[in-house]
């Protein structure tokens, strides 16, 4: 090329620094190498989180200095093998090339530690995204109630966070907003996020089941829309790719907030609408195949049919193939209606109903052993169903046919891959994984982490951005011309994909023990914080374009829509907290983490299960235990077990709960 100018954006290490020459070059992942001169007009700065905080405690360097601003600069805050951002300009002349960094941000502390996992990062930015949203809906006030979500709470907002003119409230997103106030109260103990969840979890309740007989299922309308004289139930969805149906997907993460918040307080009000929401998708949605023989006229293939008729409740109505021939609907499945069940509500599920007490009744024990049967099911699907049998396509297959043929030619997808479902696949088997290795199955839990490392090592290839990180969106899972990636849409990046990205690299790390995938982590939790933290509303950005520059025509400067209502940023905010403690600082942190709760004083169950999450065996333990600020003795078996005996005196109390490492 003879002549351009383009602007230059990488994520790497520092292999060489001259701060006399003003250079330093940086090598990507990808193992290209760039040397930058700094511009005159460059600046350098430390990564900064939501709060506004300066997080600069780089000392002065000493010993003989350049005579120039930007080599002082570079000998201060750069160090060979340190991960930095550089974003600068390439000039091309006559074949000969040149960079000038204009910026770089330092994402490692003066002690060589990552500054996002200080203790405090992910706890700060979950409190302010919290804050922020509150007090966009609600205003000045620590006063929450039902009434206020009624005339207050609204699915889509702006990019500063208000109500916009519509004045839909969608279940599912109400729902996805109480999972974020419910993680934030677990992570921060701030009771203002507990309050807003009671009262948005009584508003849910109350307002938007769906109007069916008896008292053996539970579903939900798709929302309700307020005029200034009336609240109106919108019954079936309206969503674009569900549109006239009852989608399973909608259904699961309605469930979402009700399951984290009963974590917290194991109200059994709230448990009986989660349990008949999940007898409506063993009844409505499941492909049954009991002893052998399919159940209720179904094809009996097993896994769950992602759509039924709002009128017959039964997904192969003929209805459904004359709404959006294109977008199929009747007697299909895809990842949402199989695998979305595990992180959406299962896990924490689980996590909250074992142990048993022995006079539990009945109706519960036999719950339990649904969601168990359920989680069985369905990750035996992940692991049977999804891969693709061609050992030279990395992708799993997304959508089938009742008989699990898949699907090529639904609607938008056509026969792409959406890389984020490649990465949730991951993080979530290795969750499983951890499930299983608890239990004794040791063999299944192999099974789910050779998969799940299987494409988190592929995704590196065919999924990941290797000069800047972050993952990309959708990609074709055979590309032309034998490319190892050739996305569908662009080379833009969503945030919820981030998300997946993060978490699975982090918990196969935890897993491993393979430091490949911590530095995975690390990279893409640095893309995240770099550029998915909108500092000027003190939110996120839903979509970022291949260099980290936000978009935000259009709908993607919405803070609070359907796919950004309050879910993946909190559940990103409170396992990559969790993730890091537990298995990246190692036993040398004497600080520990904490969670809180606060079991309601209707409580029945006598043991509180604080496991974090589906953690590996042996890698935490409970440290202390205190109710209202007073310690009480727990015994070994029970800090191992990370599981808190409750008394009658305990509930309607605060209880605090400090894990800490176990030495390997």
């Amino acid at each position: 090329m003879q002549r351009s100018i383009n602007k230059l954006a990488i994520l790497g290490k520092v292999v060489q620094l001259e701060p006399e020459r003003k250079s330093f070059t940086v090598r990507c992942r990808s193992a290209d190498e760039f040397t930058f001169e700094v511009a005159q007009s460059g600046y350098l700065q430390v990564l900064g989180n939501l709060d506004a905080l300066n997080r600069d405690t780089f000392p002065e360097p000493s010993g003989v200095l350049p005579d120039h601003q930007q080599g002082k600069t570079l000998k201060k805050y750069l160090r060979v093998g340190d991960l930095i951002f550089v974003e600068g300009v390439t000039y091309e002349n006559q074949n000969q090339s040149k960079h000038m960094a204009h910026a770089i941000v330092v994402l490692q502390g003066p002690d060589g530690k990552p500054l996002f996992e200080d203790p405090s990062w992910w706890l700060s930015q979950t409190s302010t995204m919290g804050d922020e949203w509150l007090i966009g809906l609600f205003g000045a006030t620590q006063t929450y109630t039902p009434d206020n979500f009624m005339a207050n709470y609204r699915t889509n907002l702006d990019i500063m966070g208000g109500s916009m003119d519509e004045r839909l409230q969608a279940t599912a997103t109400l729902s996805r907003y109480i999972y974020g106030l419910s993680s934030s109260y677990l992570l921060t103990g701030d009771e203002n996020f507990l309050s807003a969840a009671r009262a948005a979890v009584t508003y849910q309740m109350n307002e938007f089941r769906y109007p069916l007989s008896g008292n053996r299922h539970r579903l939900w309308i798709y929302g309700r829309r307020l005029s200034k004289s009336r609240s109106v139930p919108v019954l079936p969805s309206e969503n674009a790719d569900d549109n006239g149906t009852i989608a399973l997907y909608e259904q699961i993460y309605a469930l979402a907030g009700l399951t984290q918040y009963y974590r917290i307080t194991r109200d059994p009000i709230v448990l009986n609408e989660i349990r008949l929401t999940v007898q409506s998708f063993e009844d409505f949605f499941h492909d049954s195949n009991a002893e052998g023989k399919s159940v209720n006229g179904l094809p009996g293939q097993g896994g769950y049919f992602s759509h039924v008729d709002p009128l017959t409740f039964r997904p192969d109505s003929e209805r459904l193939d004359t709404i959006d021939p294109g977008r199929g609907k009747r007697l299909r499945k895809n990842w949402n209606s199989v695998g979305d069940h595990i992180p959406a509500y299962l896990v924490n599920l689980i996590i909250a109903l074992e142990p048993l007490d022995e006079d539990d009744p009945k109706e519960i024990r036999e719950f339990l052993d649904v969601c168990k049967k359920i989680l069985d099911e369905t990750s035996d699907l992940i692991m049977e169903k999804f891969p693709d049998p061609d050992k030279n396509v990395p992708y799993v297959r997304e959508r089938f046919f009742a008989d699990w043929t898949p699907e090529k030619d639904w609607g938008w997808q056509q026969d792409c891959a959406i890389v984020g479902h490649d990465l949730k696949i991951a993080w979530n088997l290795t969750r499983v994984a951890c499930y299983y290795l608890a239990t004794g199955n040791k063999a299944k839990a192999d099974r789910a982490v050779a998969l799940a490392e299987k494409l988190g090592k592929a995704m590196v290839t065919h999924g990941l951005d290797l000069l800047r990180s972050g993952c990309y969106d959708g990609v074709w899972r055979e590309p032309e011309s034998k490319l190892p990636i050739e996305t569908v849409w662009g080379t833009h990046k969503d945030f919820w994909q981030q998300e997946q990205g993060i978490l699975a690299y982090l918990i196969l790390y935890g897993y491993t023990g393979k430091p490949e995938y911590l530095e995975l982590g690390r990279e893409m939790a640095a893309f995240w914080n770099l550029h998915f933290l909108d500092r000027d509303n003190r939110g996120v950005f839903f979509r970022v374009q291949e260099d980290g520059s936000p978009i935000i025509e259009g709908a993607y400067s919405q803070k609070g829509g359907y796919p950004i209502a309050g879910y993946h940023s909190y559940e990103l905010n409170y396992l990559a907290h969790i993730y890091t403690r537990a298995y990246v600082t190692g036993p040398e942190d004497d600080q520990g983490f904490c969670l809180y709760f606060s079991p309601s004083e209707n409580a029945t169950q006598r043991s509180l299960n604080v496991l974090p999450d589906f953690v590996k065996p042996g890698a935490i333990e409970i440290d202390e235990v205190t109710v209202d600020g007073i310690p009480i003795e727990i015994d070994k078996k029970s800090k191992k077990a990370c599981n808190v005996p409750l008394k009658k005196s305990h509930l309607g109390r605060r209880i605090v709960v400090r894990y800490k490492n176990i030495k390997k």
